[in-house]
């Protein structure tokens, strides 16, 4: 019976390590599983990440796109009215200059008149 009893104790230490081993691949699997995931998530995310700053730069270069038309066209606008301001610059110009030079030069003393008296 002690022999009967001696078998039935090492089938059971071996059925425990077996147990064991098959728990230390199931934790391994598992981990390496949790790894896979990992990695796959990070690469689904850069995915995701080079999609939107691609469409990011699509939309950006759209908008930037109409900007520069109206910064075209307020540049054009500029420059004609800076050239407005030049032909009328050199044909008015030696006008008001005599105009001016005549106000400061001419000089028209007047005597003022007083409609009260100084009250003391």
């Amino acid at each position: 019976m002690a022999a009967q009893n001696s078998a039935g104790i090492q089938t059971l230490l071996d059925a425990e390590r077996e147990a064991q081993k098959i728990v230390q691949k199931a934790r391994e699997y598992r981990t390496k599983r949790v790894k896979d995931a990992k990695s796959e998530a990070q690469k689904e995310i850069e995915d995701y990440r080079q999609q939107k700053e691609t469409e990011f730069k699509s939309f950006e270069s759209q908008q930037t796109s109409g900007n520069k038309k109206a910064e075209e066209d307020a540049e054009k606008a500029t420059e004609k009215q800076l050239e407005e301001i030049k032909s009328i610059g050199q044909k008015t110009g030696p006008k008001v200059v005599d105009d001016l030079l005549k106000a400061v030069v001419t000089v028209n003393p007047e005597v003022p008149t007083r409609t009260e008296q100084p009250t003391a």
